[in-house]
């Protein structure tokens, strides 16, 4: 369960927050992630860390999208938490040494539930910029990611524990969704359209090479 606060962090890309009934919540999350993948190294390998548990209604919105994203089964992302591997406080840690051993230097993106204010509740968010995980619930635990995402699953402030459990699981399913498929279809949009014309961008001929060139013409 992490904060709500991305304004408190430098954005290179401003972030979004965007409630889940907006029409065009899809083609806004697609729009604004690519945004943030055109940022990567072209030899980074993804890797998507979704934190939470499914004992917690509220907090399994990250096991969630872990869940549907493990199910496609994709060789263009690696994936961290689902409903029967969960990534929570206890195994944090050791999770984060794992990918760091395992991937040189990949672009890791953090999914997790967090808490807010009454008129955010449904919002999802794409942040630059690592997550804090168990901050909406007073917990020291490791930043997580080069951005992140978040579902507002429901109102921050008091009795944080007791609001989690009593969460709408229709709420948290939705938001899920939503975050697994927008974040599936910009994987893949990134892979099949935008990262063969940044490939192709990236080589430019020096000024000898074109003279060169010139001259056995």
């Amino acid at each position: 369960m992490s904060h709500t606060d991305p304004s408190s962090v430098a954005q290179e890309i401003p972030y979004l927050k965007i409630p889940h009934t907006e029409p065009g919540i899809h083609s806004a999350l697609i729009h604004r992630l690519l945004l943030h993948f055109a940022k990567m190294n072209l030899s980074q390998e993804i890797v998507i860390v979704c934190i939470g548990t499914d004992r917690s209604t509220g907090d399994c919105l990250g096991p969630l999208v872990g869940t549907a994203l493990a199910k496609l089964n994709s060789p263009l992302f690696h994936l961290f938490g689902t409903l029967d591997e969960p990534v929570h406080a206890m195994n944090l840690q050791d999770t984060l040494e794992h990918i760091e051993e395992q991937f040189v230097n990949p672009f890791v993106i953090g999914i997790d539930a967090c808490l807010g204010q009454s008129s955010s509740v449904g919002c999802i968010q794409v942040v630059q910029g690592p997550l804090r995980p168990g901050a909406g619930v007073n917990k020291e635990l490791p930043p997580v990611g080069d951005i992140h995402l978040t579902g507002i699953v429901n109102v921050g402030g008091f009795m944080e524990y007791f609001v989690l459990q009593n969460t709408r699981l229709s709420l948290v399913m939705r938001l899920s969704d939503l975050i697994a498929t927008s974040l599936y279809t910009s994987i893949k949009e990134w892979n099949r359209s935008f990262k063969p014309v940044v490939q192709r961008d990236e080589w430019r001929p020096f000024p000898q090479e074109k003279v060169s060139k010139a001259t056995r013409l």
